[in-house]
């Protein structure tokens, strides 16, 4: 029978095994491995740079993996979003535990924890607390307002990272030491305004680009070379060849809602960007801008027809999404989603469409 002893100098014995091109790598090396063993982190979002970057934290051998996202998986993410296949999308599965299913095949030396549930105000600080790092994969700007609320109170870093098309951005926030997100950003970009996946496309390239980037910014971070972060923001431009640096450390605002006054609007849901109620006995969800939009329905016409049906008249425009979800849209911004009582759904479906 073995003792403890030995079944600890074999679970030493795979470990060295596993991580040996790692380690040798030097600013790794042994002492970063056990460090990346000991460290923690959280992704928000599991969709495409969420897979990559859980992909790469896991193999890395981060000892414990948080996963957090609220969505199912469709066909139409298989193209990007690595870690799922066709039966994943035929059995509607949620994407955070599918994610873990597939990692903890990976690698089951390390402790995956899967959450499929909505970022918001009312648990955000509980997802993400007791965490050393936590890594952006959303798609929209009110979450990754909320992140930054939440890991700007907690004193957490995080990794911003976005793609859509072949553009991409990514930009390391360390609280205390770095601009945060609203120093950059001081407003979220109104509904409509911003491309996304679904209504811009996207290629497989530059989701690998910009979650390597921020998966490389995450191990400096865990191991401890804070001399070697890139506090840059990087963006990207695979198909016509661009790149750039920005430099933003002197951006720092001293009139930050965020990090320099601690008012946490996001956190606090004292900056909702829109309602969002059920519709009795409607099987349809409004979501309702708290402050006006001035949609152009021709405008959305051209944007939606290439995704399916349009109808339009002077008064609203109807996008048949899916053959049993619509949106339709109105002049001032306010969506209904009909065929779905389901809050989360028609959040999804509003931030693929119009965007957040």
């Amino acid at each position: 029978m073995e003792t403890k002893q030995e079944k600890h100098e074999q679970q030493e014995q795979q470990i060295d095994k596993r991580y040996s091109r790692q380690t040798l790598f030097s600013p790794i090396g042994e002492s970063g491995q056990r460090k990346l063993g000991s460290a923690k982190v959280a992704i928000v979002g599991m969709g495409a740079l969420g897979t990559v970057l859980a992909n790469h934290i896991v193999r890395a051998g981060v000892g414990y993996v948080r996963l957090i996202d609220r969505d199912f998986v469709e066909t139409s993410n298989l193209q990007r979003q690595m870690l799922y296949d066709e039966q994943d999308a035929y059995n509607n599965a949620p994407k955070a535990e599918a994610a873990a299913e597939r990692l903890r095949a990976v690698n089951s030396l390390i402790t995956i924890e899967a959450h499929v549930t909505d970022l918001n105000s009312t648990n955000a600080e509980k997802l993400l607390d007791g965490v050393d790092l936590v890594l952006d994969g959303t798609d929209n700007f009110s979450v990754r307002f909320l992140i930054n609320d939440t890991c700007t109170k907690l004193c957490v870093p995080w990794i911003y990272g976005g793609a859509v098309a072949s553009r991409g951005v990514a930009l390391t926030i360390v609280p205390g030491q770095t601009p945060c997100l609203r120093c950059l950003f001081p407003q979220a970009p109104a509904a409509g305004t911003m491309d996304t996946c679904d209504t811009a496309g996207v290629i497989g390239g530059i989701i690998h680009v910009v979650a390597s980037f921020q998966a490389t910014e995450a191990l400096k971070l865990l191991v401890g070379d804070t001399d070697h972060l890139n506090l840059n923001m990087q963006q990207w431009d695979l198909w016509f060849n661009q790149s750039s640096s920005i430099k933003v450390a002197s951006a720092r605002k001293e009139d930050c809602p965020a990090c320099a006054l601690q008012q946490f609007e996001y956190l606090h849901a004292q900056h909702e960007s829109e309602t969002i109620q059920t519709l009795c006995g409607r099987d349809t969800v409004q979501i309702l801008p708290l402050q006006e939009q001035n949609f152009s329905l021709e405008a959305w016409e051209a944007r939606l027809a290439a995704l399916g049906p349009v109808q339009r008249n002077r008064f609203l425009l109807r996008f048949q999404a899916k053959p049993n979800l619509a949106l339709v849209l109105f002049p001032n911004g306010r969506v209904l989603i009909q065929g779905t009582s389901d809050v989360i759904k028609a959040k999804n479906l509003y931030a693929r469409y119009i965007g957040m």
